[in-house]
């Protein structure tokens, strides 16, 4: 049975996505058979792992409203060993009609319930707000990572998330654990990553990734070209940070 991480963090710009993205990638370049599920109505990622938005017909948001059946939705093999649950502008619309839905917490769980023993690994991006889709995402998923930017206001949103998983655990899915933070956008050249790193290693009591994602010019390019950095430029810094963190992800399951 499928593995399933939710990437999340409330706050934008934390490297999420890119997280997303490359976690599932590299997952897949190890053997593993990997789903990644875009919750954010923006749709990034599904566009940096090469799909075209406008020419994709059937999304997550069809799934939710219960028009097609999940497996109509997943492009299958986009690279060998990951498929993609794409997500459109549309899926925001999606909050507005789940309000008075019954159960609206777990409209996902049971739609990849029935898929979870296709795959090693589901990885889920989570909209960067407090969301009924996160909220879903989070009672999928058996573990979160927390991808925090080194920069000084880490620590608050990582409180603030904290609590949140803590909450969707005592009400809504007792399985859900913290799979780990992952320090995102270090700079060697500064102090101040450094400083977040010791600061954050102090003062919380959560599993931190050995892993550590550079300020990488070729993982900020590989998005554009439609590419996980894997794939961009497997030589790169972003590149083996992101395969180290899959190796981690791999044996803390095994």
């Amino acid at each position: 049975m499928g593995r399933i991480i939710a990437v999340s963090n409330q706050k934008g710009g934390v490297g999420k996505t890119t997280t997303t993205i490359n976690l599932a990638a590299c997952l897949a370049a190890k053997g593993k058979k990997t789903l990644v599920i875009d919750m954010d109505p923006q749709g990034n990622m599904s566009s940096g792992l090469g799909l075209d938005k406008d020419a994709i017909k059937a999304s997550i948001y069809q799934v939710i409203i219960g028009e097609i059946p999940i497996e109509e939705a997943i492009c299958e093999n986009v690279y060998e060993n990951l498929d993609i649950l794409p997500s459109k502008i549309e899926l925001s619309a999606a909050e507005v009609e789940l309000v008075n839905v019954i159960g609206k917490e777990y409209i996902i769980k049971e739609k990849v319930e029935g898929i979870r023993d296709k795959y090693d690994f589901i990885i889920i991006d989570c909209p960067p707000a407090l969301s009924t889709l996160t909220i879903n995402a989070m009672t999928t998923a058996s573990s979160v990572i927390i991808p925090i930017q080194c920069e000084y206001y880490a620590l608050e949103g990582l409180t603030q998330l904290g609590q949140t998983v803590q909450l969707v655990k005592e009400r809504l899915n007792p399985e859900l654990e913290i799979e780990g933070v992952l320090f995102t956008m270090y700079d060697a050249r500064t102090n101040l990553s450094m400083q977040v790193i010791e600061n954050v290693k102090e003062n919380i009591d959560l599993p931190i990734y050995k892993a550590v994602i550079p300020r990488n010019v070729k993982l900020a390019e590989a998005p554009s070209h439609g590419v996980p950095i894997n794939v961009y430029d497997v030589r790169s810094m972003g590149a083996k940070s992101y395969m180290k963190l899959a190796e981690e992800v791999i044996n803390k399951g095994e």
